[in-house]
């Protein structure tokens, strides 16, 4: 749960265009702790989540998250987004024209992800390891 609300608050930390040093000066702690709340390395307390949520002109059940069947795939979504440089991606994808040019991204991002994977997968036979499968 604290990755889950951790990644609600960097994504839309993100898509209000906040740096986490204008959050952190806002809810009165260090940025380096804002860091700590993102990952999900420390727990956010109650207070502490009001003012973030209120600095981001949420309701604080948006950061953290509704309890339903359909919540695990949302803070699915919401850690992926959460990742350096999804939002970013996500964006210029949205302007690409439709067909040809996303699907030869899509395949692009695929294939790298393949690779990295194989790379893996090759590193942990030499040393002898089972290799753990990450989110690509």
């Amino acid at each position: 749960m604290d990755l889950a609300v951790g990644a609600r608050i960097r994504l839309l930390r993100k898509i209000r265009g906040l740096s986490q040093q204008a959050l952190a000066d806002a809810a009165g702690v260090t940025f380096q702790q804002i860091q700590k709340y993102e990952r999900g390395a420390n727990r956010v307390s109650a207070s502490m989540l009001s003012r973030i949520a209120a600095t981001l002109k949420t309701p604080i059940s948006e950061l953290f998250g509704e309890v339903s069947p359909a919540s695990g795939a949302i803070d699915e979504v919401a850690v992926l987004l959460a990742q350096p440089g999804a939002l970013e991606l996500l964006h210029a994808f949205a302007e690409l024209p439709r067909g040809q040019a996303r699907a030869a991204l899509v395949d692009f991002i695929r294939s790298l992800a393949a690779e990295r994977r194989d790379w893996a997968t090759t590193q942990a036979g030499e040393a002898g390891l089972t290799p753990v499968r990450s989110t690509p």
